[in-house]
């Protein structure tokens, strides 16, 4: 399974974005909000109130293929203060698993966390710091093996789109991005 997570704050594109390309590419997503109440409604950075399919209290992590995180803030900062979610990020990692983080999500979590070490990744300018062993290129977006970082949210499409061809493949991602028009 692949998981979106939604924390109070998140920006609503580098989510949204994510959902579409993958599902219009045939990968399962389910949305797990990050809330200190449980509840699944879960509120972006600009006011819009999405609903998850599932909270992180009653989500089995043990078996995702891709965990994605966008970013915004406090979005970043509360997907960073779920300890189910953190510890859930570094088992997820350790076994090669595939990680997804866009904006500020690649610092604020996965940098803090010292999953980015050794790494290059982006990330939103002025987080670099957060990234401590990891190069920080500042481009749009990066794959490094097993990780897929973008830079922010002009960038959420071209994100989205790494992550459908590193989970579907090449053939996949370009069907995909010619029935939405994307540019080549």
């Amino acid at each position: 399974m692949n998981y979106v997570f939604l924390a109070p704050g998140f920006e609503e594109i580098e989510a949204v974005t994510p959902i579409d390309v993958m599902r219009r590419g045939g990968m399962q997503v389910t949305t797990v909000a990050v809330t200190a109440d449980g509840s699944k409604d879960v509120t972006g950075a600009h006011g819009v109130i999405y609903i998850a399919d599932t909270d992180i209290a009653s989500v089995d992590l043990s078996a995702a293929e891709w965990m994605v995180l966008p970013g915004g803030m406090p979005g970043a900062s509360n997907l960073h203060d779920c300890e189910k979610l953190t510890d859930a990020l570094r088992d997820h990692a350790a076994k090669g698993g595939k990680l997804a983080a866009i904006c500020a999500s690649p610092a604020v979590v996965l940098g803090s966390l010292g999953l980015l070490e050794g790494r290059s990744a982006t990330c939103y300018p002025g987080f670099e710091n957060l990234c401590d062993g990891a190069e920080m290129t500042g481009a749009d977006v990066v794959v490094d093996r097993n990780i897929v970082t973008g830079n922010g949210p002009a960038s959420a499409l071209k994100w989205a789109i790494a992550i459908l061809k590193e989970g579907s493949g090449q053939e996949v991602a370009s069907i995909v991005t010619d029935g939405m028009l994307c540019e080549k």
